[in-house]
């Protein structure tokens, strides 16, 4: 599989393991690692920044699809058969316009600045 392919259906899964998170049947180990994994696919801040040569994009091409290879791993195969159909359909109807969703993610780093800030001062 080429490096274009697996962008191509990153792009999907990461919206079906959000619907997987989503779906009442989904184990809740599953759950876990499917938040841990599109918080992180949707995070601004990444484990090794961009801007270093060829480092900064490894994490983005190794970890991220280590992560929903392992989340994929633990949902069973009817429920994420179905939710990754579902994401398709989301993507052919056009990009989702569900900004709101970013707002946990935005609080979660807001929370970890101000413990760092904290962490700092005393």
């Amino acid at each position: 599989m080429c490096l274009k392919e697996c962008a191509k259906r990153l792009k999907t899964d990461i919206p079906a393991l959000f619907l997987s998170v989503k779906d009442h049947e989904t184990p809740i180990g599953a759950k876990i690692l499917a938040w841990i994994t599109v918080g992180y696919a949707l995070s601004p801040v990444d484990l090794i920044p961009d801007f270093i040569p060829i480092l900064g994009y490894l994490d983005d091409m190794i970890l991220l699809p280590l992560l929903v290879f392992l989340t994929v791993r633990l949902i069973p195969k009817d429920i994420w058969e179905r939710n990754r159909i579902q994401a398709e359909q989301l993507w052919k109807t056009g990009k989702p316009k569900r900004w709101y969703y970013a707002i946990p993610i935005i609080l979660v780093w807001l929370l970890l600045v101000w413990l760092m800030v904290k962490a700092i001062r005393f």
